[in-house]
Formats: structure tokens, C-alpha cells, sequence
């Protein structure tokens, strides 16, 4: 006995789509796929040109391509390596159950340009027959005009070449369970043309409905290739070290702990850490970061970023398939697949619209002559051209279309949204809750002040780095990072031991030195009371003060702190600018907190534990905020969940990409602003493109039935506005913010 579908492990596989240019492609995959037996949901992503299926137990997969293929859209299954069974059944299914269909199975993109293939937009099928149909409708002209008498059989046969694979199409929607698709109301109207003699128009209509088709397939190759143009940033090869040796080998094949070399001016193939060399890197191909970053031994590299000055050996530390740019590809095809409050509308609105508009061409076309003696063919025209004037076409494609070149254009600026819904939130936002450390600050302690008695600041320095060689502890990188920077002479320390709870001594170039609290340098040294006050004045700053002691006197005062990253106050400003409250929210304590909170104009509640993260949260939420999370996707993981929106930042790249709702990837406090920015100017673009598919689409209405415009303003209308509207959201891809 079977076990029901809920009760089986439910698996996906992955598909590649072709020829899918808009919402209402998608909807129709989505709806034939969906009645196979065995299959329990379907997920399809018109920007990422996929389908993923969910199903137990085996899936039917020839089945699968079936229902695609007999559409007229191109599938593959996604995945590069199959089982043997599923290659012979594959096999066996093109070979005995689907010929005739074999060209649009293998080939994932058969329609338009630009794909897997590399192929030319107007090289592909759907070119080409929209090329032959409108010479087919040029020479029905040309031969009409010399041979009237052949006129009508001339333009009946340029209609056939367009109209036949149109109404094709339509019939296995139909058959796929969408019998009110956009082929459909072409087809009925092409039809009712030519039966009532307007065999011209009908053939000139089915051009331009071509013609639209094949515009709406290039701007959605150009969605598609500003993705793909992140993945193609990854180089093809890497130098590996293997067996004594250096050799190229695929990128693709490069594994975890494999050691890589990368010379000056090359692409690191794959994540990594700096093993041997330094170099400056150029991380704008992956975080949008203009400025290169000085990187060595320790530090953590990206793929598709590039080494500038120096040579390079790197451990990998993921897997091609797993790397920040595929995770980023990735996430944001997901995204796309996670549809807006406003997308979802207008889907549930075009499934009624498409029937309504069906019923009122008839009845434009019928009550007329029926209740008021009209002329039936003008009357019957007049109905044709209304269902033209109502396909949904611009209508479907205004949403999608403006939120996958928003998710787009954020994704190449490290701005990372999952999905629609997060991107509409944005734009809904009046308050944003700030984790402090390594988020509006840096993570780390720097040196900010150094105060020397008796002795110049530079040698304070030098004899403090002295004690502090060869520490891990953040307080001591943070002053030797200062002497390195200011070319401090670092001598050898003799003798120098950690003395727990109090600081470090040794001696240095004979004199004893000890580095330490204020309270354990006292024990060893008369501090005065203007030292003292210098000491306080810097704690109520939120600094950590470290007191050099030589020879038993004060030598010096070394002030530290986890500074506001550089963008911080100006990200902050830029929120209240947009009307939207700053908050933060640390467990650190009240004074460093109030300190920090000072310098970046924002308020502060301090001393909190995780669950009081998430408790002011919720009680901005009852005073009627819409409230964002910023933190680093770990420890503030129920606030980032309580929140409206979870955004992760600074907290590692794998923690960036895979929690929370929208990810910052190269850490700027301001970015949280161009969201926000990015989310308005998105759903801006959405209000204009609504409003034109829309009125054009009332104007023309009203034409219509005044008689003043007929068939071929119809279509020019409906395509007219599906272009425009596709012209519109592709601006996007164009802001900068």
C-alpha cells in the first residue's frame, strides 16, 4: 500500500527553463506541472529561468518534460551529474514518447538570446519565426498589390505561419489546465478576424504580437544576464599545488584544503584563507567596496575578487558550489521565487481579469446587434479588439519585472534581499535596533590616544608593543597594530610573563616595564591625581585604559576602544533622514554604550541580554513601528527573529548569506538607508508601470467602442505597454543609490 504524500520524505529536483519571459510563462508551468501525479509543489523562478519540483517517492520525470516541452518552452534537468537510471529513462522517454519535441527538451533556452548556449537573442527559434512571419506579411503586400485577386489567400497564409505555433501553445495550456492564457484571447481574436474578413489585420496583428514576445525575452535575458554576471566573475581555472607541482585545474574542481597560487592582477578562483603573502585586494567585483583592502596571512578571501600587488597562496575553505558568489546567485533565484504582497495581487487579480475580459468582448461583440440592431460585423470587430486591448501581458510583467531588477541591482551592491516580500518591507520601515559590536562598530579595540609622561608617544608605544609581542589578545593586536602602523621600533622583551588579571612585565633594553590596569599599575607606582583624572576621563569615554610603568614610575597612558565603524553616523543621520528611528541595543556597559551612542547621534539602551534585545523589539512593535534588526545573525537571533526584519551584518559571510531576511555584505552602517532608498524607488517603478498598463489599456478601451481605433491599435497598445513597462523596471538595474 502507498503511503500518503504527506508521509513520504519529500525531495526536489531542479530544472532549467527556456523561452519563460514573464509571470504569466510561469503561471502556466506552474499549473501543468502541478496536476502530475506524485508531484507535491512547484516553485518557479522566471529571473533564475528554473523550476524546482518537490515530490516523494521517484519523480516522473519524462512526464516533466512532457508538460513543459508540449508548451513550447524549453527544459533540462538542472543538475549535471543524474543517476544512470534517470539518464535511460530520459533517454527512453525522448526517443519513444516524445518525438517531434526533442530540440526543445535538450535545449534549456531555445527562445532568446544570451543563455547556457551563449547564443544571440536574434538568432534564436522565437526570432526567427517572428523575422518569418513579418516577411511573410510583407511579401502578402507586395503580392496582393500586383495580384488583388489573390489577396485574401496571400495574407490568410502570412497568418498561418505566426498564428499555428501561437494557437498551438494555447491549445496546451488549455489541455495543461490555464485554458485563459494570453495565446488563447490571440488566437479567438485571429480567428474571429478572419471570419469576418479582416484577414489584413489579423495577420499584421499576429506580428506585433510576436514582436512584443520577443522584446519582453530580451529584457528578460538582461534580468537574467545581471545575475549571471556575478557568477561569471569566478575565473574558469585556478593554479593548485599538488604532488610538489603547480598546475591549472578547473575551478569547479577545486576542493576544501586544496592550496592555490594567485599572482598579481589574477582572480582568486575560489573562497579562501591567506596562507603565505600579503597583498592589496579588490573586493568591488563582490561587496561593491571601491577601495582595495591590505590582506595577509590569516585573513579571508572571496572568489571572483582580485589580488592587485602581490602573490598569493590561499587554502580553500569552500567548495565551488558553495562559494560567496554562488551562495549570492543563489539566494537572490530563491528570492525571486519569494513573491511580494503587491505581486501576489496582481497574480490573483490577471486570473480574474483574463475571463472578465473574455466576457466582456463578447458581450461587446453581441449585445449590440442582439438588443439594438447593430451591425454585427462591426460590432464583432469591435470585440476582437477588446480582447487584444485586455491581454494581461504588461499588467502580469509590471510587478515581476520591476522586483527582480530591484533584487538584482542589490544583489551586484552587496544590498541581499530574500525575496519580494523583504524588498516591499523596506520601504515600510520606521525604526532600525543596531547590535553595537561589529555592527556599528568595527569588532575590534584600536588604539585612540596615547598620553606619555616623561618620554615622547612613539616610545611609550614601542615599549608597550615590546611587552606585547607574540599575543593573541584583542587589546594587545590592538597596540601593536598602532606601532606597525606608525613605524614603531618594536625591541625584544626579556623575560616578559602575563601576570593574570593585572596586565604583562618584562624588561626592555634593561628597564623593567610593566603594561596593565590603572588599579594594578597603581600598586606599583604613585599615580598623581591629574593622571588619574585623565584615566576617568577617557573610562567615561568607553575606552579601556592600559598604564605603562618603567623603572616604577608612570611612563604613560594607552586608551583603547571598539570604534564606530566610518560610515556609522552618516548611516545614521541618512535613517533619520528618512524618517526612521535609530536604536541601540547592547549588552555592553551603560557608560561605553552612552559613549558610542553620543558620537553617532543615536539613543542607546544598554546592558541587555539577549531576550531584552527581543523584548524592546516587540515593544517598539506594539507602539505601532515596523521594526528592522540589524546584528550579526547569531547573537541576537531572537530579536533578528521578533523583528519585521532580520538583517545580518559584519557577522561572517556564511551567517550574511543563509539567516535573517536581507543581508549587507561588505558592512556599511549607510546601506541599511540604501535599502530602504532601493525598496521606494522599487516600488515607485511598480506604481508607474501599473498606472500605464492600466490606463493605456482604459484609453484604448474607450476608443474602441467610439470606433475610432480598431485591431492593429490594439495590439500596438498591449505591446506598446508591455515594452514600456519592461523599459521602465529595467532602469533599475541602473541605480546607484
Amino acid at each position: 500500500m502507498t503511503a500518503p504524500l504527506d508521509q513520504v520524505k519529500i525531495r526536489q529536483t531542479r530544472f532549467k527553463i527556456g523561452g519563460m519571459d514573464c509571470a504569466s510563462c510561469a503561471t502556466k508551468i506552474d499549473t501543468a506541472v502541478r496536476r502530475l501525479d506524485g508531484v507535491a509543489d512547484v516553485s518557479v523562478s522566471v529571473t533564475g529561468a528554473s523550476m524546482t519540483v518537490s515530490h516523494g517517492g521517484a519523480l516522473p520525470e519524462g512526464r516533466v518534460l512532457q508538460q513543459v516541452a508540449r508548451l513550447g518552452y524549453g527544459i533540462v534537468r538542472a543538475e549535471a551529474h543524474v543517476s544512470p537510471m534517470l539518464d535511460k529513462a530520459h533517454a527512453d522517454y525522448v526517443h519513444n514518447d516524445h518525438e517531434g519535441h526533442d530540440h526543445a527538451i535538450h535545449d534549456p533556452d531555445p527562445d532568446h538570446g544570451h543563455s547556457e548556449t551563449g547564443q544571440a537573442w536574434w538568432r534564436s527559434r522565437r526570432a526567427v519565426l517572428t523575422l518569418a512571419c513579418a516577411a511573410a506579411l510583407l511579401a502578402a503586400y507586395g503580392i496582393g498589390h500586383l495580384f488583388p485577386v489573390a489577396e485574401r489567400g496571400v495574407f490568410l497564409a502570412a497568418l498561418l505561419v505566426g498564428l499555428v505555433p501561437i494557437a498551438r501553445r494555447a491549445l496546451m495550456a488549455a489541455l495543461a489546465g490555464t485554458p485563459f492564457s494570453i495565446e488563447m484571447l490571440m488566437t479567438i481574436a485571429a480567428i474571429g478576424a478572419v471570419m469576418i474578413g479582416a484577414t489584413e489585420e489579423a495577420a499584421a496583428v499576429v506580428v506585433l504580437f510576436l514582436i512584443g514576445e520577443l522584446l519582453e525575452g530580451v529584457a528578460a535575458g538582461r534580468a537574467r544576464a545581471s545575475i549571471q554576471g556575478l557568477a561569471d566573475l569566478v575565473p574558469k581555472t585556478g593554479l593548485v599545488e599538488r604532488a610538489g607541482g603547480t598546475s591549472e585545474c578547473p575551478a569547479e574542481d577545486l576542493a576544501v584544503g586544496d592550496i592555490i597560487l594567485v599572482r598579481p592582477g589574477d582572480r582568486i578562483p575560489a573562497d579562501g584563507e591567506i596562507i603565505e603573502g600579503a597583498s592589496e585586494i579588490d573586493e568591488a567585483p563582490v561587496t561593491g567596496e571601491s577601495t582595495p583592502k591590505r590582506k595577509g596571512v590569516a585573513d579571508a578571501v572571496f572568489a571572483g575578487t582580485i589580488s592587485i600587488d602581490g602573490v598569493l597562496k590561499v587554502r580553500v575553505t569552500a567548495a565551488a558550489s558553495d562559494n560567496t558568489i554562488a551562495r549570492i546567485v543563489r539566494l537572490v533565484e530563491e528570492a525571486h521565487e519569494a513573491k511580494a504582497p503587491t505581486e501576489r495581487f496582481i497574480d490573483r487579480f490577471s486570473r480574474t481579469y483574463t475571463p472578465a475580459v473574455l466576457a466582456v468582448g463578447a458581450l461587446v461583440a453581441l449585445l449590440p446587434p442582439l438588443l439594438a440592431g447593430g451591425d454585427w460585423n462591426e460590432w464583432i470587430y469591435k470585440g476582437l479588439a477588446i480582447l487584444l486591448i485586455g491581454c494581461p501581458c504588461a499588467l502580469v510583467i509590471s510587478t515581476p519585472a520591476a522586483i527582480a531588477a530591484g533584487l538584482a541591482t542589490g544583489a551586484r551592491r552587496g544590498l541581499l534581499m530574500k525575496g519580494g516580500a523583504v524588498l516591499e518591507g523596506f520601504r515600510r520601515l520606521t525604526a532600525v535596533t543596531f547590535d553595537k559590536t561589529g555592527t556599528l562598530t568595527a569588532g575590534k579595540p584600536v588604539v585612540t590616544d596615547i598620553v606619555a609622561y616623561g618620554r615622547d608617544e612613539r616610545t611609550v608605544l614601542a615599549l608597550a608593543a615590546a611587552l606585547e609581542q607574540g599575543s593573541s589578545h584583542p587589546l594587545a593586536m590592538a597596540i601593536l597594530d598602532r606601532a606597525k602602523a606608525d613605524k614603531a621600533p618594536v625591541p625584544p622583551a626579556l623575560a616578559a610573563k602575563a601576570i593574570s588579571g593585572k596586565g604583562v612585565e618584562g624588561s626592555v633594553g634593561g628597564v623593567a616595564v610593566f603594561l596593565g590596569s590603572g588599579q594594578a599599575a597603581g600598586e606599583r607606582a604613585d599615580m598623581t591625581q591629574a593622571q588619574r583624572l585623565v584615566v576617568d576621563s577617557f573610562n567615561g569615554q568607553g575606552k579601556t585604559v592600559s598604564v605603562l610603568v618603567a623603572d616604577g614610575v608612570v611612563a604613560g597612558l594607552i586608551a583603547m576602544r571598539d570604534e564606530p565603524r566610518p560610515d556609522a553616523a552618516a548611516g545614521i543621520a541618512a535613517l533619520k533622514a528618512e524618517s526612521i528611528r535609530a536604536v541601540m541595543l547592547t549588552g555592553d556597559n551603560r557608560r561605553t554604550a552612552q559613549a558610542i551612542a553620543a558620537s553617532l547621534g543615536i539613543e542607546a539602551r544598554a546592558e541587555l541580554l539577549p531576550q531584552d534585545k527581543q523584548r524592546i523589539v516587540g515593544e517598539l512593535q506594539r507602539e505601532g513601528f515596523k521594526v528592522a534588526k540589524v546584528g550579526d545573525g547569531i547573537n541576537d537571533a531572537p530579536a533578528l527573529a521578533a523583528a519585521d526584519i532580520g538583517i545580518a551584518m559584519g557577522g561572517g559571510t556564511d551567517v550574511a548569506l543563509e539567516t535573517a531576511d536581507a543581508a549587507i555584505l561588505h558592512g556599511r552602517v549607510m546601506d541599511i538607508a540604501r535599502m530602504v532608498k532601493l525598496s521606494r524607488a522599487v516600488m515607485a517603478n511598480i506604481g508607474q508601470n501599473i498606472t500605464v498598463a492600466l490606463g493605456l489599456k482604459a484609453v484604448f478601451l474607450v476608443t474602441t467602442i467610439l470606433g475610432i481605433t480598431g485591431l492593429w491599435p490594439a495590439i500596438l497598445a498591449d505591446t506598446g505597454a508591455t515594452v514600456l513597462v519592461t523599459a521602465n523596471a529595467m532602469r533599475l538595474l541602473r541605480w546607484r543609490g
